[in-house]
């Protein structure tokens, strides 16, 4: 499903406009990153977590040489679905 799709979706089972829903995702989007962006964690009811987890630095091969270089240490979103979540698509 796209974001055309979802917006679609959320409208006709909620009522509200496309424009609506597509403000309230975007306004969301923007809410978890500015809370990931300061460290944070963010709930989603029913859904799981979202919070960020870093990489260590590492030492890496370039695939063509084979030469040994190093990779940063870096920050990413990391998703942790509910119990629920995974049962639901676990469910045939």
């Amino acid at each position: 499903m796209n974001q055309a799709e979802l917006i679609a979706k959320v409208s006709s089972l909620s009522g509200a406009s496309r424009k609506a829903v597509q403000d309230v995702l975007k306004s969301t989007a923007d809410v978890i990153a500015a809370e990931l962006k300061e460290g944070g964690e963010v709930g989603l009811p029913g859904l799981g977590r979202i919070n960020v987890e870093v990489r260590a630095a590492r030492t890496g091969r370039n695939p063509r040489t084979g030469e040994a270089l190093q990779i940063p240490a870096k920050r990413g979103p990391k998703f942790h679905p509910t119990q629920a979540l995974k049962d639901a698509v676990n469910t045939h």
